[in-house]
């Protein structure tokens, strides 16, 4: 893939031209009160520690097959999503438009605001808490941050274990926050 920064537009509704469109089920309305403030960074590799499968669509969709890896029969019922998805190449899909509330971080507070769910865009890394990320996946997050910078006014970005300490670690050690357009 070619690894210049993309560049991407998106619709009053929150769907980014520019990327692979999967629809999840695993969201609804944002509260009618919520503006998007804040971005959260996530990690996914599905099964745990592989890339480049379908692992994460199929849990994004609700298609997780329990018998093909151990794993999936732990977490197969699970209702979870993430506005988008950056694989290891770069390459962008998007499960959720922005203006609707995707199912991605769970019990939450981000400065004393619980239930981040309500006023952020969930996006998550290919990769996991031991595996540097690519230099693709970076240009690409750059990419969509600049656009969602565009049309909402984004007061922070923060990991998930920042959000849900104690709780969760992603996106882990090897993410390199000073890659990011802050």
């Amino acid at each position: 893939m070619d690894n210049r920064p993309a560049k991407f537009s998106i619709s009053p509704q929150g769907v980014v031209a520019g990327t692979r469109q999967i629809a999840s089920p695993n969201c609804d309305e944002r509260p009618s009160s919520s503006t998007i403030e804040l971005v959260v960074i996530h990690n996914i590799s599905l099964p745990p520690g592989e890339f480049g499968g379908d692992g994460v669509i199929e849990l994004f969709t609700n298609r997780l097959d329990p018998a093909t890896h151990p794993y999936y029969a732990e977490i197969h019922q699970m209702k979870v999503s993430a506005h988008f998805f950056i694989r290891r190449d770069g390459e962008l899909l998007q499960f959720v438009p922005c203006g609707k509330r995707a199912w991605h971080a769970g019990v939450s507070q981000w400065l004393g605001r619980e239930r981040c769910n309500d006023f952020s865009v969930g996006i998550e890394l290919e990769g996991d808490d031991a595996t540097p990320f690519e230099d693709a996946q970076y240009a690409t997050l750059n990419a969509l941050l600049a656009v969602l910078r565009q049309h909402y006014p984004i007061a922070g970005i923060a990991g998930h274990a920042d959000i849900a300490p104690g709780r969760k670690t992603d996106p882990g050690p090897f993410f390199d926050w000073k890659k990011i357009s802050r």
